[in-house]
């Protein structure tokens, strides 16, 4: 068979049903191959929201999401996508196309070094030479962006391999990749700290989405709150009772300031990155320690505690340790009830009528309607934040943004991947007049291959974050935030066969976005919120710039 046909074959055989791509001379043989697939293909409108629907497909169906784009400009279009799903841990297949083996390094026409320029974002990256060698690239990159710490694989495919006549007998050839390390050598250690602490706090990831129940259980056990980064929005409930909300920039009072008592944090796949575990939230005890559960070692460490770092699966390390715990465990009713005292105090008015339209008013009402079958990704800025602060989310994957990398214009292609991934989900995202225009022509996309997203879109004419920050920080010097004369949007979703609603009062929010998730298309609900209020809480990364409150009470 020819080289395009396995790749397809091979795919298909690990449960690929969709690629997300575009076009060009260097992938045309592999598009023939797809009229003759069934594997679907989606048509984007640029290569960088290709990989951002497979990344939202990914984060989805926790499966790996495929992309595929041309040579040349094709590929470097997809490199912020792949860069964002290798900050947040995402598998992904990422697939160009290449000139000709016999033309490389040549400069023929679109020819880029895809190899080196893809390998700093991504877990591996290959280059596929000789045909024979491909099942070996496809085999391996799976196996490579599932074990371990997830993240993005790379495939370069020069176009005369793709087309040439593949030895069959390659394909069932076994690949295997060196077993992942683990390291639990740190339980007993482990134990001893959680039997000495006196106001232990749990600390949930994006690598604890598959250990919600291990996490809940260790919580009870221990008496012990659990706060989430921003990733880990979702790894438990929002309504669990011990659940203090999300740590960090723009993170609840209730768990800043349960963190800053605590006497130790049990940290389950969180990074300890300077948005979520900064100056103005770190333990203040002379006795703080860490227990760190992550995959991946190279991020143990970088909290400045003294710690004891167990490198293994989240749902395996929780097991093991509470099994090592025993029934042996101290009670702190007086911990569990001082920051239930938090929890409690850290309320915040939603219920809003302000004209323009109060952001939390948004999230109240988006809260009414997200239910079990409900996915929401977010783009990047205000937006996002006000999203994790206030959104009541109850299921892992149910929440989906871009953290570490924050790629504005995340939200759309990445709610058009889920809704793919998802089909029977309703899928709202939650965008701003900036993200949004970055993007925009995915509408497009999403109308003409029936994938219905609902889009809240929180338009204040400026670049909010930025914004917020210039005003705080800046003495009010604003510079090169001020949107101008945004579109009118509802005429554009129009344009582009979607359906448009603006809302202008309070008191239209919720039926609006009611009318758009129950009406099977793609519907932009475009609604004018007041520039001048701020997501707050704000952490500043420098210790000697007081904490943003504003109007948060506490």
């Amino acid at each position: 068979m020819k080289g395009t046909e396995a790749l397809l074959s091979m795919l298909e055989e690990r449960g690929v049903s969709t690629i997300f791509g575009y076009p060009g001379g260097s992938v045309i043989p592999i598009y023939d191959e797809l009229l003759d697939s069934p594997i679907r293909h989606v048509l984007v409108r640029h290569e960088q929201c290709a990989a951002h629907m497979a990344d939202g497909y990914a984060r989805a169906k926790n499966m790996p999401g495929v992309c595929l784009a041309t040579s040349g400009p094709g590929t470097t279009n997809l490199v912020t996508g792949i860069a964002t799903a290798y900050a947040d841990s995402v598998p992904l297949i990422a697939l160009t196309g290449q000139v000709a083996a016999e033309y490389l390094g040549l400069g023929a026409f679109q020819e880029v070094d895809a190899y080196s320029l893809l390998m700093p974002i991504t877990k591996h990256s290959y280059r596929v030479l000789d045909v024979d060698r491909l099942p070996h690239a496809i085999s391996e990159a799976w196996e490579i962006c599932n074990m371990g710490r997830r993240g993005p694989v790379h495939i370069d495919l020069p176009v005369d391999q793709m087309s040439s006549d593949i030895d069959i007998s390659t394909l069932d050839r076994k690949y295997g990749v060196k077993p992942l390390e683990e390291d639990l050598s740190g339980i007993h250690e482990a134990v001893k700290w959680i039997r000495e602490s006196k106001k232990p706090v749990i600390l949930v990831g994006g690598g604890a989405m598959d250990a919600s129940e291990e996490v809940m259980k260790l919580s009870m056990l221990l008496g012990a709150p659990v706060e989430s980064t921003l990733m880990g929005v979702g790894a438990v409930p929002s309504s669990f009772e011990m659940y203090l909300g999300p740590l960090g920039l723009h993170g609840r009072m209730s768990a800043l300031s349960t963190t800053v008592e605590a006497d130790l944090i049990i940290s389950i796949g969180s990074r300890f990155s300077d948005r979520t575990y900064s100056a103005h939230d770190r333990m203040e005890s002379d006795r703080a320690r860490v227990i760190h559960i992550d995959l991946d070692p190279t991020e143990f460490g970088k909290h400045g505690h003294p710690c004891v770092n167990l490198q293994a699966d989240a749902s395996k390390a929780l097991s093991r340790l509470m099994c090592a715990l025993g029934s042996n465990v101290p009670s702190l009713p007086a911990w569990k009830e001082k920051a239930m005292s938090f929890k409690k105090r850290c309320c915040c008015d939603m219920e809003r009528e302000d004209v323009p339209i109060a952001p939390q008013r948004v999230m109240c009402e988006l809260n009414k309607v997200i239910d079990d079958d409900t996915i929401v990704t977010t783009d990047v800025g205000q937006n996002q934040m006000w999203a994790m602060h206030y959104l009541n989310i109850e299921h892992p994957r149910q929440f989906i943004t871009s953290g570490t990398f924050g790629t504005m214009g995340f939200g759309l292609p990445s709610a058009i991947g889920a809704k793919a991934a998802k089909p029977d989900k309703d899928v709202i995202t939650v965008t701003g007049d900036g993200g949004l225009q970055m993007v925009i022509q995915e509408l497009s996309t999403s109308v003409a291959e029936n994938f219905p997203v609902t889009v809240v879109l929180l338009n204040n004419g400026t670049l909010g974050m930025v914004r917020q920050m210039q005003k705080h920080y800046w003495n009010k010097r604003y510079s090169g935030v001020d949107l101008g004369p945004d579109p009118d949007f509802v005429t554009v979703a129009k344009g582009f066969g979607a359906k448009g609603i603006r809302v202008e009062k309070p008191g239209e929010i919720g039926e609006a976005i009611r009318e758009a998730k129950e009406s099977d298309r793609t519907t932009v609900v475009e609604i004018m919120v007041d520039p001048e209020i701020d997501i707050v809480p704000m952490l500043p990364a420098n210790p000697k710039v007081p904490i943003v409150r504003g109007g948060c009470r506490f």
